[in-house]
């Protein structure tokens, strides 16, 4: 929890990102993540100064564990002083004990973005994913609760003006931006109208910006002149030597002499490799996400 200091910025953990959105796909299946097609209501999750701090907490709680189907979980929340937001006991169940910094006892509108998080947590814990290192996990764990519809609260929490700063979670608010646009395109969902934050708005904006572009990389017959040049132009070295293309772009060429020459890409969804024939234009389809894919190879 950044408060009051300064706030990370732009998209450094991109990669593990990528690789978090990935394994939600491969670890729930198609079929699950798109019975996450709904978001969190804001009025599911809304807590004023004039509820009773204990009970309101316990409300949103139980709403967010309905959000995550997560029927059989109960939980209990505290507060306590604390360094980070909040903590959760990762058990065998049904009980679980959350505890919030102190800080939400005055900030109650961001207990709901505490509470995603931590919820969340239960959630991988109980379909038994996760990825080494701490850092990591809660990578993990920030991109899944936006994917599956409760980070945007966890964005919301993102404020700065003159004298002060908050942001909530591991992501920055433009890989938070990142990966709600990375569900709004699957969903056709819109939640900038959910947003009391400027700040929060303005991220969104220029994440969106960054998952639209990753649909107009080649060979997607989307890309631009510019990366449609360079393409041709590894392509045709891969055809005459087949040396690898530089690291910088997203495909790589695959194919034993005299086979039949292959390009490897990320799914502009789901990130998964995609390899298809070098043959013009063709139609893919990824096996994970089924996103259909229109290539220029």
């Amino acid at each position: 929890m950044a408060d009051g200091g300064p706030v990370e910025r732009g998209y450094p953990h991109l990669e593990t990102v990528r690789a978090a959105i990935t394994a939600l796909y491969k670890r729930l299946s198609y079929d699950t993540i798109h019975a996450f097609d709904t978001s969190v209501a804001p009025v599911d999750v809304a807590f004023c100064d004039t509820d009773d701090l204990y009970l309101g907490a316990q409300r949103v709680a139980r709403e967010l564990v309905r959000h995550y189907r997560l029927p059989d979980a109960r939980l209990v929340v505290g507060f306590r002083r604390m360094e980070h937001a909040a903590n959760i006991e990762l058990t065998a169940g049904p009980e679980y004990f959350v505890e919030l910094n102190d800080r939400f006892r005055t900030h109650r509108r961001d207990i709901g973005a505490a509470l995603a998080h931590e919820i969340a947590h239960v959630y991988l814990h109980r379909v038994d994913l996760s990825f080494p290192g701490t850092r990591d996990n809660e990578i993990l764990t920030d991109t899944a609760t936006t994917y599956l519809g409760a980070g945007w609260l966890l964005l919301d929490a993102f404020r700065e003006d003159g004298v002060s700063s908050q942001k909530l979670g591991y992501l920055t608010p433009e890989e938070f931006g990142y990966v709600l646009a990375k569900r709004s395109l699957v969903f056709g969902e819109d939640p900038s109208a959910w947003f009391t934050s400027p700040q929060a708005y303005e991220a969104y904006g220029r994440g969106l910006e960054r998952a639209r572009s990753d649909a107009c990389r080649p060979p997607l017959t989307a890309a631009g002149w510019t990366g449609r040049r360079r393409y041709a132009r590894d392509r045709r070295h891969a055809q005459a030597h087949r040396p690898d293309p530089a690291p910088d772009v997203p495909y790589s060429f695959t194919g034993d002499s005299p086979g039949p020459l292959r390009v490897t890409f990320p799914c502009p969804t789901c990130h998964a490799r995609v390899r298809v024939p070098v043959r013009g234009r063709v139609r893919a389809r990824c096996g994970l996400c089924r996103t259909i894919l229109e290539c220029d190879t």
